[in-house]
């Protein structure tokens, strides 16, 4: 359901009176947020001078990292009328995490293996870049599986001491073998077994919108392949950098890391 830009969260600083075509949101104008916005169908949207793709419905999406405060957003309309929003992105206080006692290796990759480190982040990078036309993230989102939940999105680890980057996505813990389906429709744009994140699938929803897979025991959909949702693309595991078997679940809109979490209702509880 669309509903109008919360009060609280927006400060607007107008170049025009908005007109009766102004843009609607739904979606949570917090750290790690995904916003879906509707324009009049013709309309331009750039944030923060980026262009946004908009659909020929006049769909288009927002994303806000981590550590956003606020972002400038510009429509402009099909009769030429322009609106400017300045955003203020509600702040989250995220945890801290410490880990001690992990091998080395888990902490500092050994030097021989950078180049395939390396080779492995393009990949991952040329899949987020994609910009396809498709709007498969209308049906809204579903979990890929279900488990306890044993790392949350912008949680800061300290491995043996060592401050690492923030944690982005949502992780569920499981038993290995267990079927991760896809929480929306999409395209598979990379299954591989990588370094740092083991088995690894990308599942392109559109817009620049994809949700990524890790630490699978196996991956059994294959790049190209459309998927469904609620269809398989593979397996629950503990491979890559992993410390016991669980899915880690993260999005992303193009390069801002989203929060999977504000996208589907709380985890069901166990069957008891």
């Amino acid at each position: 359901m669309r509903r109008a830009l919360p009060a609280s969260l927006v400060a607007l600083a107008l170049s025009a009176p908005a007109w009766a075509g102004a843009p609607e949101f739904s979606g949570a104008f917090v750290q790690g947020g995904l916003v879906q916005g509707r324009a009049e169908p013709g309309a331009t949207v750039a944030l923060d001078g980026r262009p946004v793709r908009v659909s020929p419905e006049g769909v288009f999406l927002l994303g806000f990292g981590r550590d956003a405060a606020k972002a400038a957003l510009e429509v402009t309309g099909p009769a030429g009328m322009r609106e400017t929003r300045v955003l203020a992105i509600a702040k989250r206080k995220f945890d801290v995490q410490k880990i001690d006692g992990l091998p080395e290796a888990f902490v500092t990759p050994p030097p021989e293996i950078e180049a395939r480190i390396k080779e492995e982040g393009e990949l991952v990078d040329r899949a987020r870049r994609l910009d396809d036309a498709r709007t498969d993230f209308l049906q809204g989102f579903a979990w890929p599986v279900q488990g306890r939940i044993s790392g949350v999105y912008g949680s800061q680890r300290i491995l043996n001491g060592k401050p690492r980057a923030p944690h982005y996505g949502v992780d569920i813990a499981g038993p290995v073998g267990t079927p991760v389906l896809a929480p929306a429709a999409g395209v598979v744009t990379l299954a591989a077994d990588l370094y740092f994140t083991g088995w690894t699938v990308i599942l392109d929803h559109g817009h620049g919108l994809s949700s990524v897979f890790m630490h699978m025991s196996e991956a059994t959909a294959k790049v190209g392949q459309r998927l469904g949702r609620g269809e398989q693309l593979g397996r629950l595991g503990a491979t890559g950098r992993a410390t016991g078997p669980h899915l880690h679940w993260g999005m992303n809109l193009f390069d801002v890391r989203l929060d999977p979490q504000l996208l589907v209702p709380p985890m069901p509880r166990p069957a008891e």
